[in-house]
């Protein structure tokens, strides 16, 4: 595994710095999950997703962050053949649910601006539920034939993955044999999963601008927009970076720059999501302060 070539310094440094982040997203998406199942006011489908999705970052910066925590302090920079495997099925598996669940998160919004008389008939609590099951649903096909084709490849030579985690493309560099098929499959595979939800989002978000420009007052527009602007920006964040990741010429991708993309959507997009959602939206903002109310028993404090 990575970071083995750094500095011990550097390794106790990056230790520090990838332990407070990683605490920050387990205590951020933790307070969400408390705060959207604990506030009857916040039950409601746009919330309903925002938790799914504060659960999903956690169980996807469980993947790979742990390992890497240990490799930093404890210096063992190997991996069982059964732990990488796991490791790439559930980074798979968590990395495509959140594609299609930001898009399913977008679709909630445009329904909400674009037909909000028919919103509460559109959105009921069945339909949320289909739709979050039809958003997790597609990273198990896709985690279990990538992961399971390229584990049945033979190894060969060192077989040291030049990669802080378990990803495909480093994991392949070690396969002896003829992977052109695979390469095709994940290349047409990673652009389905990565630019259909995408094309969702921008559908939706085309619609969503076209209502807002109809809205008559500049204070119906920024409120229009203010409910989806937490949700657009958690979208760029993961899009650019996983596109900048995946999308870019093998000249201008070297391993050591993929490392770095990488850790941008794997460790710190989860932990911002939170934020972002916390920051730019007053309803989380004063639920999480009627929950603190309730949890520390103040009576005075305002409901």
């Amino acid at each position: 595994m990575s970071f083995s070539s750094l500095p011990t310094e550097i390794q106790s440094l990056l230790f520090l710095v990838f332990l407070i982040i990683y605490l920050v997203t387990l205590m951020g998406n933790g307070l969400i999950l408390l705060v959207t199942w604990a506030d009857p006011m916040l039950h409601s489908p746009m919330y309903f997703f925002l938790r799914n999705l504060s659960f999903l970052e956690i169980c996807f910066n469980l993947v790979a962050v742990p390992k890497m925590l240990a490799t930093l302090i404890a210096q063992d920079t190997t991996i069982s053949f059964l732990g990488c495997a796991t490791q790439m099925y559930f980074f798979f598996f968590f990395g495509v649910s959140e594609c299609f669940l930001l898009a399913t998160m977008a679709y909630d919004r445009y329904v909400a601006i674009c037909n909000p008389l028919h919103y509460p008939v559109i959105m009921s609590t069945r339909t949320c539920a289909k739709l979050a099951a039809a958003s997790w649903f597609p990273g198990v096909p896709v985690a279990t034939v990538q992961t399971t084709w390229l584990f049945s490849f033979p190894f060969c030579g060192t077989n040291e993955v030049n990669h802080f985690f378990c990803d495909s493309p480093p994991v392949l560099r070690l396969v002896c044999a003829d992977t052109a098929l695979f390469e095709v499959y994940a290349i047409i595979g990673t652009i389905l999963v990565v630019m259909l939800p995408c094309l969702l989002i921008l559908c939706s978000y085309t619609r969503i601008a076209a209502a807002i420009l109809k809205i008559p007052s500049a204070k119906g527009k920024h409120k229009a927009f203010s409910t989806c602007s937490s949700h657009l920006l958690v979208v760029s964040l993961f899009y650019v970076s996983l596109s900048l990741t995946y999308f870019r010429p093998k000249s201008n991708n070297s391993p050591e720059s993929k490392k770095v993309l990488s850790l941008s959507y794997t460790v710190v997009t989860p932990m911002l999501n939170p934020i972002i959602y916390s920051l730019r939206n007053n309803e989380v903002k004063n639920a999480l302060g009627r929950t603190f109310c309730k949890i520390l028993s103040l009576r005075n404090c305002i409901p």
